[in-house]
């Protein structure tokens, strides 16, 4: 398949899949100079770059599990530990959740008196949702 077939199929825009190629994540099987293209494989290899980078993968991390050939090789330790950062950002997000669903339907005439909305705001104050959203670990004020 040609580049603009690839794009067509894949919607990944031929200036993306020039940049994948660049970065080696994806290789064209024609001639140097010509117009690039690509085994029927590439559309998989697009398809995992796709849901590498909706589980937040960086490109890097993505390319270090892709083979020249157009295989993989899943590392499963940072898929594990990619997982890991997940379930600690939707903790934390169900975490704010609750308090800002306590805050909105607060009996306390303001939220000034309301001692769940001001913890909220000191963790938010002190950067522990911040840090805990990038998946580093808190001390015990933000526990």
């Amino acid at each position: 398949m040609d580049i603009a077939e690839v794009a067509k199929r894949s919607g990944v825009p031929a200036s993306t899949l020039r940049y994948y190629e660049k970065k080696g994540l994806i290789a064209s099987v024609g001639p140097a100079g010509v117009r690039r293209r690509f085994a029927p494989g590439v559309l998989d290899q697009l398809a995992l770059i796709a849901l590498g980078q909706a589980a937040g993968l960086s490109l890097d991390e993505i390319q270090s599990m892709l083979t020249p050939s157009g295989g993989h090789h899943i590392d499963r330790q940072l898929l594990s530990a990619k997982a890991d950062d997940i379930d600690a950002t939707i903790k934390q997000l169900r975490a704010v959740s609750r308090g800002l669903r306590h805050a909105a339907a607060c009996p306390a005439p303001s939220h000034a008196e309301c001692p769940t909305f001001q913890g909220l705001l000191k963790a938010a104050a002190s950067g522990a949702l911040d840090r805990q959203r990038v998946g580093r670990k808190l001390g015990p004020a933000g526990t």
